[in-house]
């Protein structure tokens, strides 16, 4: 459960901080009488913050060298749980535009939104206007693993980004909304994200292509972050946990995922970066099978930032795995 109360006090202090400082964004003459922000000026660039990585790289994208996009939660750090320090909120506070995915993703935005003294900050939900799954209870007792997916559970997966062809969707919502933020700058917008999208048309159609004819249709994973790209390829995902990757599965759970990979003969068992692979090491183990890593891109490794690897790159891998797994 989220500890609203500490974020309240965090989001009173840094309120006091920014008002003292007379920190917040500086304001000009815009073309029509009145004022626009400082970073909307032709000399300034948008300052936006982004939630997490897939937001700060589909943002970073579109905006080229028209904005400072900066990343909220550390790469390397899990996000689901995350909650932003005073520090953060005072970045928030400062910013044009605060992008976030939404879904459910990032439970403290309405929080900071609304303790937030910055009139001009522009909140930019990517997945706005798309079409979200059920996620999977994390507490519910499954009575087969080949069900898990697809339930009323009351709770939305908000893992979309997963999907090269629902990114495709996020990164044109972000282009709207800097256009509308900054209208002058309209054509490079939209040019660098027609030319990010192109390269997700083509990542897109990889997929389509590489996993259209596979022996196999279904594939086990430790978090349940795979359901869109699952849905847009034909696939079924069989979680063994439920939305949150920190979440430990019932008895249960357990129990009918071995039965069901020891009926469906599953050779892998995927499990991600940012959290133990114990859960996925354990059913690898009853039922003899290897594990593999499917990333679900929440945040980077070190390892692959010193790698240089992005989101194209970490999901031209997933395809891989996939299909590696997909044809055993």
């Amino acid at each position: 459960m989220k500890k609203w109360i500490p974020l309240l006090s965090l989001l009173m202090i840094s309120a006091l901080a920014v008002t003292a400082a007379g920190c917040g964004p500086k304001k000009e003459a815009g073309p029509d009488g009145g004022t626009v922000p400082a970073a909307t000026a032709a000399n300034d660039k948008l300052q936006v913050e982004a939630s997490f990585y897939p937001m700060y790289e589909f943002t970073r994208q579109v905006a080229g060298d028209l904005a400072d996009v900066h990343l909220l939660i550390p790469s390397g750090v899990e996000p689901h749980d995350w909650e932003p320090t005073a520090q953060d909120i005072a970045k928030i506070a400062k910013a044009d535009v605060l992008v976030y995915n939404g879904a459910g993703m990032e439970g403290w935005v309405d929080q900071v939104a609304k303790g937030s003294d910055n009139a001009n900050l522009s909140l930019v939900e990517a997945s706005k206007g798309l079409e979200l799954m059920e996620g999977v209870d994390e507490e519910e007792e499954h009575a087969d693993a080949k069900d898990h997916e697809g339930h009323d559970h009351g709770s939305l997966d908000p893992h979309v980004w997963l999907s090269p062809k629902l990114a495709i969707e996020e990164v044109r919502s972000i282009e709207k909304a800097l256009v509308a933020k900054a209208p002058q700058h309209q054509a490079e917008f939209t040019k660098n994200a027609d030319a990010y999208v192109a390269k997700l048309e083509q990542l897109d159609a990889d997929y389509q292509k590489e996993l259209a004819g596979t022996k196999r249709k279904d594939f086990v994973t430790q978090h349940a972050a795979f359901g869109y790209l699952a849905h847009t390829y034909g696939l079924t995902q069989v979680p063994i946990a439920g939305l949150s990757p920190e979440q430990e599965p019932s008895a249960a759970a357990m129990t009918d995922v071995i039965k069901f990979a020891k009926e469906h003969q599953v050779k892998t068992i995927f499990f991600e970066t940012l959290v133990s692979s114990s859960v996925a090491d354990t059913i690898a183990k009853e039922v003899g099978a290897k594990t593999d890593v499917l990333n679900p891109l929440e945040g980077l490794t070190q390892e692959e930032q010193d790698n240089h690897q992005d989101y194209i790159a970490i999901m031209r891998f997933n395809l891989d795995a996939l299909k590696k797994a997909l044809e055993e």
